[in-house]
Protein backbone atom coordinates (compact mmCIF):
# COMPACT_ATOMS: atom_id res chain seq x y z
CA UNK A 1 0.00 0.00 0.00
CA UNK A 2 2.78 2.41 0.95
CA UNK A 3 4.59 1.50 -2.25
CA UNK A 4 1.51 2.37 -4.33
CA UNK A 5 1.14 5.71 -2.55
CA UNK A 6 4.82 6.51 -3.05
CA UNK A 7 4.89 5.50 -6.71
CA UNK A 8 1.97 7.85 -7.38
CA UNK A 9 3.34 10.71 -5.29
CA UNK A 10 2.97 13.16 -8.17
CA UNK A 11 -0.78 12.56 -8.24
CA UNK A 12 -1.69 13.32 -4.62
CA UNK A 13 -1.13 17.12 -4.56
CA UNK A 14 -3.94 17.31 -7.14
CA UNK A 15 -6.11 14.43 -5.97
CA UNK A 16 -6.27 15.55 -2.32
CA UNK A 17 -7.71 19.06 -2.93
CA UNK A 18 -10.05 17.68 -5.62
CA UNK A 19 -11.40 15.11 -3.17
CA UNK A 20 -11.64 17.72 -0.43
CA UNK A 21 -13.63 20.05 -2.69
CA UNK A 22 -15.95 17.17 -3.68
CA UNK A 23 -16.62 16.15 -0.07
CA UNK A 24 -17.23 19.77 0.97
CA UNK A 25 -19.69 20.12 -1.91
CA UNK A 26 -21.48 16.97 -0.75
CA UNK A 27 -21.74 18.55 2.72
CA UNK A 28 -23.34 21.74 1.38
CA UNK A 29 -25.24 23.50 4.15
CA UNK A 30 -23.31 21.73 6.93
CA UNK A 31 -20.69 24.38 7.62
CA UNK A 32 -19.10 22.78 10.68
CA UNK A 33 -18.57 19.52 8.81
CA UNK A 34 -17.11 21.41 5.84
CA UNK A 35 -14.61 23.12 8.14
CA UNK A 36 -13.40 19.81 9.51
CA UNK A 37 -13.03 18.29 6.04
CA UNK A 38 -11.35 21.45 4.77
CA UNK A 39 -8.77 21.36 7.56
CA UNK A 40 -8.09 17.67 7.06
CA UNK A 41 -7.65 18.28 3.34
CA UNK A 42 -5.31 21.22 3.93
CA UNK A 43 -3.06 19.28 6.29
CA UNK A 44 -3.03 16.28 3.95
CA UNK A 45 -2.17 18.53 1.02
CA UNK A 46 0.80 19.96 2.89
CA UNK A 47 1.95 16.45 3.85
CA UNK A 48 1.68 14.90 0.38
CA UNK A 49 3.36 17.96 -1.18
CA UNK A 50 6.31 17.58 1.14
CA UNK A 51 6.38 13.86 0.37
CA UNK A 52 6.53 14.60 -3.36
CA UNK A 53 9.34 17.09 -2.78
CA UNK A 54 11.28 14.54 -0.76
CA UNK A 55 10.79 11.79 -3.33
CA UNK A 56 11.87 14.08 -6.17
CA UNK A 57 15.04 15.02 -4.33
CA UNK A 58 15.91 11.41 -3.50
CA UNK A 59 14.77 9.59 -6.65
CA UNK A 60 14.75 12.23 -9.38
CA UNK A 61 11.92 13.31 -11.68
CA UNK A 62 8.59 11.61 -10.95
CA UNK A 63 6.27 10.79 -13.86
CA UNK A 64 3.11 8.74 -14.18
CA UNK A 65 0.87 7.90 -17.15
CA UNK A 66 -2.88 7.48 -16.78
CA UNK A 67 -4.96 4.66 -18.22
CA UNK A 68 -1.98 2.45 -19.10
CA UNK A 69 -1.36 4.63 -22.15
CA UNK A 70 2.33 5.26 -22.66
CA UNK A 71 3.52 8.81 -23.29
CA UNK A 72 2.96 10.74 -25.47
CA UNK A 73 -0.46 9.16 -26.13
CA UNK A 74 -1.80 9.19 -22.57
CA UNK A 75 -2.23 11.91 -19.98
CA UNK A 76 1.02 12.59 -18.12
CA UNK A 77 1.82 14.06 -14.73
CA UNK A 78 5.47 14.87 -14.07
CA UNK A 79 7.33 16.58 -11.25
CA UNK A 80 10.90 17.79 -11.56
CA UNK A 81 12.56 19.91 -8.88
CA UNK A 82 10.75 23.05 -10.01
CA UNK A 83 7.30 21.45 -10.13
CA UNK A 84 7.78 19.67 -6.78
CA UNK A 85 8.94 22.90 -5.11
CA UNK A 86 5.91 24.77 -6.44
CA UNK A 87 3.55 22.07 -5.16
CA UNK A 88 5.23 22.15 -1.73
CA UNK A 89 5.00 25.92 -1.44
CA UNK A 90 1.34 25.68 -2.46
CA UNK A 91 0.73 23.35 0.47
CA UNK A 92 2.45 25.79 2.82
CA UNK A 93 0.39 28.73 1.53
CA UNK A 94 -2.82 26.76 1.91
CA UNK A 95 -1.97 25.96 5.53
CA UNK A 96 -1.00 29.54 6.42
CA UNK A 97 -4.06 31.12 4.83
CA UNK A 98 -6.38 28.60 6.45
CA UNK A 99 -4.91 29.48 9.85
CA UNK A 100 -5.38 33.18 9.13
CA UNK A 101 -8.88 32.51 7.83
CA UNK A 102 -9.97 31.24 11.24
CA UNK A 103 -10.24 34.91 12.21
CA UNK A 104 -11.06 36.39 8.81
CA UNK A 105 -13.41 34.13 6.83
CA UNK A 106 -17.04 34.93 7.59
CA UNK A 107 -19.76 32.35 7.92
CA UNK A 108 -21.65 33.79 4.97
CA UNK A 109 -18.55 33.20 2.81
CA UNK A 110 -18.49 29.59 3.96
CA UNK A 111 -22.18 29.30 3.14
CA UNK A 112 -21.43 30.70 -0.32
CA UNK A 113 -18.96 27.87 -0.99
CA UNK A 114 -15.59 29.11 0.25
CA UNK A 115 -14.23 25.66 1.11
CA UNK A 116 -15.30 24.11 -2.19
CA UNK A 117 -13.85 26.96 -4.23
CA UNK A 118 -10.67 27.22 -2.17
CA UNK A 119 -9.71 23.57 -2.58
CA UNK A 120 -10.85 23.55 -6.20
CA UNK A 121 -8.47 26.44 -6.85
CA UNK A 122 -5.62 24.59 -5.10
CA UNK A 123 -6.28 21.58 -7.33
CA UNK A 124 -6.10 23.82 -10.40
CA UNK A 125 -2.85 25.42 -9.23
CA UNK A 126 -1.14 22.10 -8.50
CA UNK A 127 -2.54 20.59 -11.68
CA UNK A 128 -0.86 23.37 -13.65
CA UNK A 129 2.43 22.78 -11.82
CA UNK A 130 2.43 19.01 -12.34
CA UNK A 131 0.78 18.36 -15.70
CA UNK A 132 2.98 17.06 -18.50
CA UNK A 133 0.55 17.98 -21.28
CA UNK A 134 0.25 21.45 -22.79
CA UNK A 135 -3.50 21.15 -23.44
CA UNK A 136 -4.13 19.93 -19.91
CA UNK A 137 -2.19 22.95 -18.70
CA UNK A 138 -4.95 24.97 -20.38
CA UNK A 139 -7.59 22.82 -18.60
CA UNK A 140 -6.02 23.42 -15.19
CA UNK A 141 -5.78 27.12 -15.94
CA UNK A 142 -9.52 27.13 -16.60
CA UNK A 143 -10.28 25.33 -13.33
CA UNK A 144 -8.11 27.85 -11.52
CA UNK A 145 -9.82 30.78 -13.28
CA UNK A 146 -13.38 29.64 -12.53
CA UNK A 147 -12.72 28.96 -8.85
CA UNK A 148 -10.71 32.17 -8.46
CA UNK A 149 -13.60 34.18 -9.90
CA UNK A 150 -15.92 32.59 -7.36
CA UNK A 151 -13.58 33.41 -4.49
CA UNK A 152 -13.00 36.96 -5.70
CA UNK A 153 -16.73 37.74 -5.71
CA UNK A 154 -17.74 35.63 -2.73
CA UNK A 155 -18.85 38.57 -0.56
CA UNK A 156 -20.85 39.98 -3.47
CA UNK A 157 -20.00 43.62 -2.78
CA UNK A 158 -20.05 46.15 -5.60
CA UNK A 159 -16.26 46.54 -5.49
CA UNK A 160 -15.75 42.78 -5.63
CA UNK A 161 -18.09 42.34 -8.57
CA UNK A 162 -16.29 45.15 -10.40
CA UNK A 163 -12.90 43.58 -9.64
CA UNK A 164 -14.15 40.15 -10.70
CA UNK A 165 -15.36 41.53 -14.03
CA UNK A 166 -11.95 43.05 -14.77
CA UNK A 167 -10.22 39.86 -13.69
CA UNK A 168 -12.50 37.71 -15.81
CA UNK A 169 -12.32 39.73 -19.03
CA UNK A 170 -8.52 39.90 -19.19
CA UNK A 171 -8.00 36.31 -18.07
CA UNK A 172 -10.56 34.97 -20.54
CA UNK A 173 -8.72 36.85 -23.27
CA UNK A 174 -5.50 35.28 -21.97
CA UNK A 175 -7.12 31.86 -22.18
CA UNK A 176 -8.14 32.48 -25.79
CA UNK A 177 -4.55 33.38 -26.71
CA UNK A 178 -3.31 30.30 -24.89
CA UNK A 179 -5.73 28.02 -26.74
CA UNK A 180 -4.77 29.52 -30.11
CA UNK A 181 -1.11 28.95 -29.28
CA UNK A 182 -1.81 25.31 -28.40
CA UNK A 183 -3.69 24.81 -31.68
CA UNK A 184 -0.83 26.23 -33.76
CA UNK A 185 1.71 24.18 -31.84
CA UNK A 186 -0.25 20.98 -32.34
CA UNK A 187 -0.60 21.72 -36.04
CA UNK A 188 3.17 22.10 -36.34
CA UNK A 189 4.31 19.25 -34.11
CA UNK A 190 1.40 16.78 -34.02
CA UNK A 191 1.72 16.22 -30.26
CA UNK A 192 0.64 17.91 -27.02
CA UNK A 193 2.83 16.09 -24.52
CA UNK A 194 5.36 18.67 -23.34
CA UNK A 195 8.25 16.23 -23.16
CA UNK A 196 7.41 15.00 -26.65
CA UNK A 197 7.23 18.60 -27.87
CA UNK A 198 10.70 19.10 -26.40
CA UNK A 199 11.84 16.10 -28.44
CA UNK A 200 10.05 16.85 -31.72
CA UNK A 201 10.30 20.62 -32.12
CA UNK A 202 14.11 20.79 -32.31
CA UNK A 203 13.91 18.59 -35.41
CA UNK A 204 11.60 21.07 -37.17
CA UNK A 205 12.86 24.08 -39.13
CA UNK A 206 12.00 27.58 -37.83
CA UNK A 207 8.63 28.71 -39.16
CA UNK A 208 6.09 31.51 -38.87
CA UNK A 209 3.70 29.09 -37.18
CA UNK A 210 6.14 28.36 -34.38
CA UNK A 211 6.99 32.05 -34.01
CA UNK A 212 3.34 33.07 -33.71
CA UNK A 213 2.69 30.21 -31.30
CA UNK A 214 5.59 31.28 -29.07
CA UNK A 215 4.41 34.90 -29.03
CA UNK A 216 0.85 33.86 -28.22
CA UNK A 217 2.10 31.73 -25.33
CA UNK A 218 4.10 34.68 -24.05
CA UNK A 219 1.11 37.03 -24.28
CA UNK A 220 -1.30 34.53 -22.73
CA UNK A 221 0.98 33.66 -19.83
CA UNK A 222 1.99 37.31 -19.51
CA UNK A 223 -1.56 38.39 -18.80
CA UNK A 224 -1.94 35.72 -16.12
CA UNK A 225 1.41 36.56 -14.56
CA UNK A 226 0.98 40.35 -14.71
CA UNK A 227 3.80 41.16 -17.14
CA UNK A 228 4.20 44.63 -18.65
CA UNK A 229 2.22 45.90 -20.52
CA UNK A 230 -0.55 43.43 -19.60
CA UNK A 231 -0.72 43.90 -15.83
CA UNK A 232 -3.39 46.58 -15.31
CA UNK A 233 -6.11 44.12 -14.32
CA UNK A 234 -4.15 42.90 -11.29
CA UNK A 235 -4.04 46.00 -9.04
CA UNK A 236 -7.61 46.77 -10.14
CA UNK A 237 -8.98 43.47 -8.81
CA UNK A 238 -6.80 41.88 -6.11
CA UNK A 239 -7.43 44.59 -3.51
CA UNK A 240 -11.19 43.97 -3.64
CA UNK A 241 -10.94 40.41 -2.27
CA UNK A 242 -11.02 39.51 1.40
CA UNK A 243 -7.52 39.37 2.86
CA UNK A 244 -7.38 35.59 3.16
CA UNK A 245 -8.28 35.23 -0.50
CA UNK A 246 -6.09 38.14 -1.62
CA UNK A 247 -3.10 36.56 0.15
CA UNK A 248 -3.44 33.20 -1.61
CA UNK A 249 -4.03 35.02 -4.92
CA UNK A 250 -0.97 37.23 -4.43
CA UNK A 251 1.20 34.30 -3.47
CA UNK A 252 0.16 31.73 -6.04
CA UNK A 253 -1.99 32.76 -8.99
CA UNK A 254 0.43 35.04 -10.81
CA UNK A 255 3.22 32.52 -10.18
CA UNK A 256 1.31 29.92 -12.20
CA UNK A 257 1.76 32.17 -15.24
CA UNK A 258 5.43 32.65 -14.40
CA UNK A 259 5.90 28.89 -13.94
CA UNK A 260 4.23 28.24 -17.31
CA UNK A 261 6.67 30.64 -18.98
CA UNK A 262 9.63 28.92 -17.35
CA UNK A 263 8.35 25.51 -18.44
CA UNK A 264 7.40 26.40 -22.02
CA UNK A 265 10.38 28.63 -22.79
CA UNK A 266 12.94 26.11 -21.61
CA UNK A 267 11.42 22.76 -22.54
CA UNK A 268 9.63 23.67 -25.78
CA UNK A 269 11.00 26.98 -27.09
CA UNK A 270 14.52 28.35 -26.66
CA UNK A 271 15.06 31.89 -25.40
CA UNK A 272 18.81 32.06 -25.98
CA UNK A 273 19.68 32.63 -29.60
CA UNK A 274 16.22 33.90 -30.54
CA UNK A 275 14.41 37.22 -30.61
CA UNK A 276 12.54 36.21 -27.47
CA UNK A 277 15.50 37.19 -25.31
CA UNK A 278 15.22 40.90 -26.14
CA UNK A 279 11.43 40.86 -25.85
CA UNK A 280 11.60 39.23 -22.42
CA UNK A 281 14.28 41.67 -21.25
CA UNK A 282 12.17 44.70 -22.20
CA UNK A 283 9.09 43.14 -20.60
CA UNK A 284 11.06 42.41 -17.42
CA UNK A 285 12.32 45.99 -17.14
CA UNK A 286 8.88 47.45 -17.90
CA UNK A 287 7.22 45.15 -15.37
CA UNK A 288 9.65 46.19 -12.63
CA UNK A 289 9.42 49.91 -13.36
CA UNK A 290 5.70 50.34 -13.94
CA UNK A 291 4.87 48.17 -10.95
CA UNK A 292 7.10 50.04 -8.52
CA UNK A 293 6.01 53.47 -9.81
CA UNK A 294 2.38 52.46 -9.43
CA UNK A 295 3.02 51.38 -5.84
CA UNK A 296 4.77 54.65 -4.98
CA UNK A 297 1.66 56.80 -5.50
CA UNK A 298 -0.81 54.58 -3.63
CA UNK A 299 -2.08 55.01 -0.06
CA UNK A 300 -4.25 51.92 0.30
CA UNK A 301 -1.90 49.25 1.65
CA UNK A 302 -3.58 46.56 -0.46
CA UNK A 303 -3.04 48.52 -3.67
CA UNK A 304 0.59 49.20 -2.75
CA UNK A 305 1.14 45.49 -2.31
CA UNK A 306 -0.79 44.67 -5.50
CA UNK A 307 1.48 46.91 -7.57
CA UNK A 308 4.48 45.33 -5.90
CA UNK A 309 3.31 41.92 -7.08
CA UNK A 310 3.81 43.33 -10.56
CA UNK A 311 7.22 44.90 -9.88
CA UNK A 312 8.62 41.75 -8.28
CA UNK A 313 7.34 39.57 -11.12
CA UNK A 314 9.80 41.52 -13.26
CA UNK A 315 12.76 40.02 -11.39
CA UNK A 316 11.46 36.52 -12.10
CA UNK A 317 11.04 37.37 -15.77
CA UNK A 318 14.56 38.78 -15.80
CA UNK A 319 15.92 35.37 -14.77
CA UNK A 320 14.14 33.78 -17.74
CA UNK A 321 15.27 36.55 -20.10
CA UNK A 322 18.91 35.89 -19.23
CA UNK A 323 18.32 32.20 -20.08
CA UNK A 324 21.53 31.14 -18.34
CA UNK A 325 21.66 28.50 -15.58
CA UNK A 326 22.54 31.26 -13.10
CA UNK A 327 19.65 33.43 -14.30
CA UNK A 328 17.18 30.56 -14.15
CA UNK A 329 18.39 29.61 -10.66
CA UNK A 330 17.94 33.18 -9.48
CA UNK A 331 14.49 33.31 -11.02
CA UNK A 332 13.39 30.07 -9.35
CA UNK A 333 14.73 31.25 -5.98
CA UNK A 334 12.89 34.53 -6.46
CA UNK A 335 9.61 32.74 -7.22
CA UNK A 336 9.76 30.70 -4.00
CA UNK A 337 10.85 33.67 -1.88
CA UNK A 338 8.20 35.97 -3.30
CA UNK A 339 5.32 33.56 -2.81
CA UNK A 340 6.04 33.45 0.93
CA UNK A 341 6.80 37.14 1.40
CA UNK A 342 3.99 38.57 -0.69
CA UNK A 343 1.32 36.36 0.84
CA UNK A 344 2.61 37.33 4.28
CA UNK A 345 2.47 41.04 3.51
CA UNK A 346 -1.17 40.71 2.47
CA UNK A 347 -1.90 38.88 5.72
CA UNK A 348 -0.20 41.72 7.60
CA UNK A 349 -2.35 44.20 5.69
CA UNK A 350 -5.37 42.36 7.08
CA UNK A 351 -3.92 42.56 10.58
CA UNK A 352 -3.28 46.31 10.14
CA UNK A 353 -6.92 46.73 9.15
CA UNK A 354 -8.05 44.73 12.16
CA UNK A 355 -5.90 46.82 14.52
CA UNK A 356 -6.51 50.29 13.06
CA UNK A 357 -9.87 49.88 11.33
CA UNK A 358 -8.63 51.05 7.92
CA UNK A 359 -6.51 50.09 4.92
CA UNK A 360 -5.82 53.77 4.18
CA UNK A 361 -2.36 54.62 5.51
CA UNK A 362 -3.31 58.27 5.86
CA UNK A 363 -5.90 57.33 8.49
CA UNK A 364 -3.76 54.78 10.29
CA UNK A 365 -0.83 55.12 12.71
CA UNK A 366 0.46 54.34 16.16
CA UNK A 367 0.69 50.58 15.75
CA UNK A 368 4.34 50.39 16.82
CA UNK A 369 3.36 51.33 20.35
CA UNK A 370 -0.05 49.69 20.39
CA UNK A 371 0.81 46.43 18.54
CA UNK A 372 4.59 45.92 18.87
CA UNK A 373 4.45 42.24 17.92
CA UNK A 374 2.69 43.07 14.65
CA UNK A 375 5.27 45.78 13.98
CA UNK A 376 8.11 43.32 14.48
CA UNK A 377 6.45 40.73 12.25
CA UNK A 378 5.92 43.35 9.52
CA UNK A 379 9.62 44.14 9.37
CA UNK A 380 10.58 40.60 8.33
CA UNK A 381 8.70 40.37 5.00
CA UNK A 382 9.00 44.11 4.33
CA UNK A 383 12.80 44.12 4.62
CA UNK A 384 12.95 40.84 2.72
CA UNK A 385 10.94 42.32 -0.15
CA UNK A 386 13.36 45.23 -0.23
CA UNK A 387 16.34 42.86 -0.42
CA UNK A 388 17.92 43.55 2.96
CA UNK A 389 20.36 40.87 4.20
CA UNK A 390 20.28 38.28 5.61
CA UNK A 391 16.63 37.66 4.68
CA UNK A 392 15.46 35.56 1.72
CA UNK A 393 14.86 38.58 -0.52
CA UNK A 394 18.54 39.55 -0.34
CA UNK A 395 19.66 36.20 -1.75
CA UNK A 396 16.90 36.23 -4.37
CA UNK A 397 17.86 39.69 -5.64
CA UNK A 398 21.56 38.92 -5.37
CA UNK A 399 21.26 35.77 -7.48
CA UNK A 400 19.23 37.48 -10.21
CA UNK A 401 21.37 40.62 -10.36
CA UNK A 402 24.61 38.62 -10.16
CA UNK A 403 23.44 36.56 -13.14
CA UNK A 404 22.75 39.79 -15.04
CA UNK A 405 26.24 41.08 -14.16
CA UNK A 406 27.84 37.86 -15.41
CA UNK A 407 25.84 38.23 -18.62
CA UNK A 408 26.95 41.89 -18.85
CA UNK A 409 23.33 43.04 -19.09
CA UNK A 410 24.24 46.31 -17.39
CA UNK A 411 21.06 48.22 -18.16
CA UNK A 412 19.01 45.45 -16.56
CA UNK A 413 21.31 45.55 -13.53
CA UNK A 414 20.67 49.29 -13.22
CA UNK A 415 16.90 48.87 -13.50
CA UNK A 416 16.92 46.08 -10.90
CA UNK A 417 18.88 48.13 -8.37
CA UNK A 418 16.74 51.22 -8.93
CA UNK A 419 13.54 49.24 -8.45
CA UNK A 420 14.98 47.73 -5.28
CA UNK A 421 15.48 51.23 -3.84
CA UNK A 422 11.91 52.25 -4.67
CA UNK A 423 10.64 49.01 -3.14
CA UNK A 424 12.33 49.98 0.12
CA UNK A 425 10.65 53.38 -0.18
CA UNK A 426 7.21 51.75 -0.34
CA UNK A 427 7.92 49.49 2.63
CA UNK A 428 9.24 52.47 4.59
CA UNK A 429 6.09 54.37 3.70
CA UNK A 430 3.91 51.62 5.17
CA UNK A 431 6.11 51.51 8.29
CA UNK A 432 6.05 55.26 8.84
CA UNK A 433 2.33 55.70 8.20
CA UNK A 434 0.90 52.61 9.88
CA UNK A 435 3.36 51.99 12.70
CA UNK A 436 5.57 54.98 13.44
CA UNK A 437 3.40 58.10 13.31
CA UNK A 438 0.83 58.97 15.95
CA UNK A 439 -2.63 57.51 15.38
CA UNK A 440 -4.98 59.67 13.33
CA UNK A 441 -8.26 58.09 14.41
CA UNK A 442 -9.31 58.93 17.98
CA UNK A 443 -8.79 55.50 19.53
CA UNK A 444 -6.94 55.02 22.80
CA UNK A 445 -5.88 51.44 22.10
CA UNK A 446 -5.62 49.36 18.96
CA UNK A 447 -8.16 46.64 18.48
CA UNK A 448 -6.50 43.33 19.32
CA UNK A 449 -5.22 41.26 16.40
CA UNK A 450 -6.66 37.74 16.71
CA UNK A 451 -4.16 35.04 17.57
CA UNK A 452 -4.73 32.98 14.38
CA UNK A 453 -3.71 35.99 12.31
CA UNK A 454 -0.48 36.41 14.28
CA UNK A 455 0.27 32.67 14.11
CA UNK A 456 -0.09 32.60 10.30
CA UNK A 457 2.05 35.73 9.91
CA UNK A 458 4.69 34.38 12.29
CA UNK A 459 4.80 31.06 10.40
CA UNK A 460 5.56 32.70 7.07
CA UNK A 461 7.98 35.17 8.70
CA UNK A 462 9.86 32.23 10.19
CA UNK A 463 10.12 30.61 6.75
CA UNK A 464 11.53 33.86 5.36
CA UNK A 465 14.13 34.06 8.12
CA UNK A 466 15.12 30.40 7.75
CA UNK A 467 15.57 30.73 3.99
CA UNK A 468 17.74 33.79 4.57
CA UNK A 469 19.88 32.44 7.40
CA UNK A 470 20.28 28.91 6.01
CA UNK A 471 20.40 29.80 2.34
CA UNK A 472 22.92 27.23 1.10
CA UNK A 473 20.62 24.18 0.78
CA UNK A 474 17.99 26.31 -0.96
CA UNK A 475 20.59 27.73 -3.36
CA UNK A 476 21.87 24.23 -4.13
CA UNK A 477 18.30 23.08 -4.74
CA UNK A 478 17.46 25.89 -7.17
CA UNK A 479 20.77 25.39 -8.97
CA UNK A 480 19.76 21.76 -9.57
CA UNK A 481 16.30 22.89 -10.68
CA UNK A 482 17.82 25.43 -13.06
CA UNK A 483 20.20 22.84 -14.49
CA UNK A 484 17.18 20.68 -15.29
CA UNK A 485 15.48 23.61 -17.01
CA UNK A 486 18.57 24.58 -18.99
CA UNK A 487 19.05 20.99 -20.17
CA UNK A 488 15.63 19.26 -20.12
CA UNK A 489 16.95 15.96 -21.44
CA UNK A 490 16.38 14.39 -18.03
CA UNK A 491 12.74 15.54 -18.00
CA UNK A 492 12.14 14.20 -21.52
CA UNK A 493 13.74 10.84 -20.70
CA UNK A 494 11.78 10.54 -17.44
CA UNK A 495 8.48 10.98 -19.30
CA UNK A 496 9.17 9.23 -22.62
CA UNK A 497 11.82 6.72 -21.65
CA UNK A 498 15.64 6.71 -21.61
CA UNK A 499 17.43 7.95 -24.70
CA UNK A 500 14.44 9.83 -26.16
CA UNK A 501 15.76 13.37 -25.67
CA UNK A 502 17.08 15.41 -28.56
CA UNK A 503 18.70 18.80 -28.26
CA UNK A 504 16.59 21.11 -26.02
CA UNK A 505 14.37 23.92 -27.18
CA UNK A 506 13.18 24.83 -30.65
CA UNK A 507 14.00 28.26 -32.01
CA UNK A 508 10.75 29.99 -32.93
Amino acid sequence: MIGVLASNAVLWPVAVPLATAAVCAALWGRIEAQRVVSWIGTILLFAVSLALLSRTVMDGIQAIQFGNWAAPFGVTFAADRLGAAMAAITGLMALATMIFGLADIRRREEEAGFHVLFHGMLAGVNGAFLTGDIFNLYVWFEIMLITAMGLLSIRRTRAQLDGTLKYAVLNLFSTLLFLLAVALLYGAAGTLNMADLGRVLPTLPPSATLTVSALLFLAGFGIKAGYFPLFFWLPASYHTASITIAAIFAGLLTKVGVYACYRVFTLIFAVDGSGLRDILAVMAAGTMLFGVFGAAVQWDVRRILSFHIVSQIGYMLLGLALATPAGLAGGVFYIVHHIVVKANLFLIAGAIHRASGTFDLRRSGGLLKRSPLLAMLFLVPALSLGGIPPLSGFWAKFMVIDAAVKDQAWWLVGVSLFVGILTLYSMTKIWMEAFWKSPVLPREAARPVPRPMLVAIALLSAVTVVIGLVAQPFVLYVNEAAAGLADPAGYIDAVLGPGMAARPGATP
